[in-house]
C-alpha cells in the first residue's frame, strides 16, 4: 500500500460513515519520472558580451523521437528578460564565443553530416554564416583581440586524405588497417590512435586563409591570445615519453611569424607535473595556468593555480596552502586578482585570490554549486550554478546572485523533489567521512526507508549539493540515496585523495560500509533493504564492496573493472597502470595487480548483481563486465549482463539511456522488496 495515495480515500470513507459530506480528495504532488529526463535541458558555456549587455549559453536536450541529442545557443539580457534563441533547432551548435568588438557571436556547429566548423552570427540579426571550411573538424577556436583572426585547433589529416587534396581529387574514406606504433594507442570515443596530432593554426577572416603555427609529433591544446594579439600561449607535452606521463607545459608561439615556415615555440614552464589551461594577464607579462605539484601521483594530484612570467623565471604557485582541487580561472579586468572555482567538501566554490597578498575570498559557497563561469569586461560574471532542487541555470554575479534563466522551471515547478542533507561519520579505522543524502519526497522520521548507496566515478571526484537527475529519480521512487565522498574523492585535500593509492577497494570500502551504517544509526534506513551501485570507478568500488560484505541486498555495477591485469594494453590507461601498479610482467608489480583486483575474491559474492556497460567502451572495457558476469553466473549468484550496442563509457543514445534507467529501478525493486511498506 502507498500511504500517500490511500489517505484521501480513507478520509472520504470515514466522512461518509459519520454522515458528513465528502471533502474534495487531495491529489498527491507529482513525482519525478524517467520521461521527465527528456523534457529537461542541460546548460553550458555561459559567456558575457564585451559590453555586458548579453549572456550567451548552450542548451542541450535529448530526444526520444529521433534518438539523438542536440545543442542550441541562446542569449539572455544580462539585466534580465526573455531569452532569445540564436541558432536553429535542427542543427547542433555549441561553444559560443563573442568577438572582442561584441558585434559577432562565433560558435561550433556540425551541419548536414559535415565536419565541425566555426559559424558566426551578426548580433544585429540575420542567418548564421559558415566561417571556416577545413577538411577536418575544428575542435576549438579563440578570437584574436582585434577580431580579425581566429586560433584554431585542427587534427592532422590522414596521409591519403592529404594526398587526395594535393592531387585535386575527391577523398573517399575506405576501410584500412590500423597501423600502431605508439604506447598510448587507444582512446574511448575515438578508437585506435595513430600519429596524427592536434595542431594550432591562425585563421584570417579577411581572406579566410589558414596558417599553421605548430608542428611535430605531439598534441597542442588550449590556445590563448596575448592581449596585444602578437602571441599565442598553449599547452603541449613535448617530452620524449609523452605517452607515459602527463607532463604538459605552457608554450608561446608568435601569432604572425615572418614567412611561411612554422615558427619555433618558446617554453614557459619546465616542471615534471602538468601545467595546463593558460590565460594571459591583462598586461601580457604573466600567464596563469593550472599546475600539478605532485607529479609522482599524477592521477591523485590536487591541482593548483600558478603564475609563470612570459619572459622567464620560476612559476609562482598561488594556492599551495588551499589543498583543494582548482578548476576554471580567469583574471579580473584590473589584473589585481584571479577568479576561480574549487571543490570543497561537497561544495564548488567561486573565489578570488588577491595577487599582491595571496588572500583568498569566497564569493559563492555552500549549496550554490558553481559549475562554470566567465568574467566580463566590466568585472561581472556569468555563472552556471546548480542547487539541490534545480539543475544548472545561468546567473549574473555582481557581488550578488541574479538568476537569468529558468529553462527547467516549467518541468520541475510542479514536481515534489527530495531534500538533500550532508552527514558526517567515521569509518571503522577512525577516518572522518562525509556523505550527501537525498531523502524521498515526503520523508518521515518515523519510517525506515530502503537505501541506495551511490558511489561516484573518478575516483578523484566528489558528490555535491547540486541537483542530480538519477538520484532524484531514485528518491522519487521511495529510496533514500546515500552518496559518500569516500577516500579517493576530491574536495577534502591531497591526503584524502591519495589514501587509496595502490589500495583500491581498501579504505574506500570501509567508508562505503560506514555510510550505510550511518543512515541506519540515524533511524532513516532499513538495514535489510540496502543496495550499492556506481559507474566507472563507482562500479569498480561496487565490485570491491560486494566481495567484502554481504550486507547489501542488491548491486548494480556499471562500466566497471574486475581483473585489473586484463586492462593493461586493452584500455586507454597505460600511464596510470604503470605509474601506480607497475608493468605486470614484473613479479612485484603483478602481485599488486592481483592483490587489488576484486575478481580474485569473487567466490565471496552473494549479492544479486546487475552488470551493465557499453559495447565499445575503451575507458573501462566491457571484457571486465563479461568476466564478472560469467563468474557470478557459474557461482550461482543471481546476475544479469546488459551490454549496450555501439555505446562507449557513457550510455548516450536517449532510448538506451531510458532503458538503463528502467533496469536500475526494476533491479532495486526486485531485491529491496516493498519500498512503501
Amino acid at each position: 500500500m502507498k500511504p500517500g495515495r490511500a489517505l484521501p480515500t480513507l478520509l472520504v470513507l470515514l466522512a461518509l460513515a459519520a454522515g458528513a459530506p465528502p471533502a474534495e480528495a487531495v491529489e498527491p504532488p507529482e513525482r519525478l519520472s524517467i520521461d521527465h529526463r527528456f523534457e529537461l535541458g542541460t546548460l553550458s558555456d555561459p559567456t558575457l558580451s564585451p559590453d555586458g549587455a548579453w549572456i550567451a549559453y548552450t542548451v542541450s536536450r535529448e530526444s526520444l523521437e529521433d534518438d539523438r541529442s542536440r545543442s542550441r545557443i541562446w542569449m539572455v539580457p544580462a539585466a534580465g528578460g526573455e531569452p532569445v534563441s540564436v541558432t536553429a533547432e535542427h542543427a547542433s551548435s555549441w561553444s559560443p564565443r563573442w568577438s572582442p568588438d561584441g558585434q559577432t557571436l562565433g560558435f561550433l556547429s556540425s551541419r548536414d553530416g559535415g565536419e565541425t566548423q566555426v559559424w558566426t552570427l551578426d548580433r544585429r540579426g540575420g542567418d548564421a554564416v559558415q566561417l571556416t571550411d577545413t577538411p577536418q573538424s575544428v575542435s576549438y577556436f579563440a578570437w584574436s583581440p582585434d577580431a580579425r583572426h581566429l586560433a584554431l585547433v585542427l587534427q592532422d589529416l590522414k596521409p591519403e586524405h592529404r594526398a587526395a587534396i594535393e592531387a585535386g581529387e575527391e577523398y573517399e574514406e575506405k576501410t584500412r588497417p590500423w597501423v600502431i606504433d605508439r604506447v598510448h594507442f587507444k582512446q574511448d570515443y575515438v578508437g585506435y590512435l595513430d600519429r596524427r596530432r592536434e595542431h594550432i593554426y591562425r585563421f584570417d577572416l579577411a581572406d579566410r586563409s589558414l596558417h599553421r603555427l605548430t608542428e611535430g609529433d605531439f598534441d597542442n591544446s588550449s590556445p590563448a591570445w596575448s592581449p596585444d594579439g602578437t602571441r599565442i600561449a598553449f599547452a603541449s607535452n613535448r617530452t620524449p615519453d609523452a605517452d607515459l606521463n602527463q607532463n604538459t607545459d605552457i608554450w608561446v608561439v608568435p601569432a604572425h611569424p615572418e614567412g611561411d615556415d612554422v615558427p619555433p615555440a618558446l617554453q614557459i614552464t619546465d616542471h615534471p607535473g602538468t601545467d595546463a589551461a593558460p590565460r594571459w594577464s591583462p598586461d601580457g607579462r604573466t600567464i596563469v595556468h593550472r599546475a600539478m605539484t605532485t607529479p609522482d601521483r599524477p592521477d591523485f594530484a590536487v591541482w593548483h593555480l600558478a603564475l609563470s612570467p612570459v619572459d622567464g623565471g620560476p612559476r609562482r604557485v598561488l594556492t599551495a596552502d588551499l589543498d583543494r582541487m582548482i578548476y576554471g580561472h580567469g583574471f579580473d579586468p584590473d589584473g589585481e586578482k584571479l577568479w576561480f572555482w574549487f571543490e570543497d567538501a561537497g561544495s564548488q566554490v567561486l573565489a578570488t585570490i588577491d595577487l599582491a597578498t595571496g588572500a583568498i575570498e569566497r564569493h559563492v559557497d555552500g549549496q550554490d554549486v558553481v559549475d562554470d563561469f566567465a568574467v566580463g569586461a566590466d568585472g561581472r560574471l556569468a555563472l552556471l550554478l546548480r542547487r539541490p532542487l534545480r539543475p544548472a541555470e545561468v546567473f549574473l554575479y555582481d557581488g550578488e546572485l541574479h538568476p537569468r534563466t529558468a529553462v527547467n522551471e516549467p518541468v520541475l515547478s510542479g514536481i515534489e523533489l527530495g531534500d538533500t542533507v550532508k552527514i558526517a561519520f567515521e569509518a571503522e579505522d577512525g577516518w572522518p567521512v562525509e556523505a550527501m543524502v537525498v531523502k524521498p519526497p515526503g520523508f518521515r522520521e518515523d519510517r525506515r526507508y530502503p537505501v541506495i548507496v551511490d558511489l561516484h566515478g573518478g575516483p578523484v571526484a566528489q558528490r555535491t549539493w547540486g541537483f542530480s537527475f538519477n538520484v532524484q529519480l531514485w528518491a522519487a521512487h521511495g529510496y533514500l540515496v546515500v552518496q559518500p565522498n569516500f577516500r579517493g574523492s576530491s574536495g577534502y585535500g591531497f591526503e584524502h585523495t591519495n589514501a587509496i593509492w595502490r589500495d583500491w577497494g581498501g579504505p574506500d570500502t570501509l567508508d562505503t560500509i560506514a555510510a550505510a551504517d550511518a543512515v541506519v544509526e540515524r533511524g532513516w534506513a532499513d538495514p535489510d533493504r540496502m543496495a550499492v551501485t556506481g559507474w566507472s570507478y563507482g562500479g569498480i568500488l561496487t565490485n570491491h564492496v560486494i566481495t567484502k560484505t554481504n550486507r547489501f541486498a542488491a548491486a548494480v555495477t556499471g562500466a566497471s573493472a574486475t581483473l585489473y591485469v586484463v586492462n593493461y594494453g586493452h584500455d586507454m590507461y597505460v600511464s596510470w597502470w604503470e605509474n601506480e601498479l607497475g608493468v605486470p610482467w614484473e613479479p612485484e608489480a603483478r602481485a599488486r595487480y592481483e592483490r587489488v583486483s576484486p575478481f580474485n575474491r569473487v567466490t565471496e559474492v552473494t549479492t544479486p548483481t546487475l552488470i551493465v556497460g557499453g559495447e565499445k567502451d575503451w575507458n573501462v572495457p566491457i571484457i571486465n563486465s563479461e568476466q564478472l558476469y560469467l563468474a557470478l553466473k557459474r557461482l550461482g549468484v543471481p546476475t544479469e549482463l546488459v551490454v549496450y550496442p555501439d555505446e562507449f563509457h557513457g550510455i548516450d543514445t536517449p532510448s538506451l539511456a531510458k532503458d538503463l534507467a528502467e533496469r536500475y529501478l526494476a533491479w532495486f525493486d526486485r531485491y529491496l522488496g516493498d519500498r512503501e511498506g
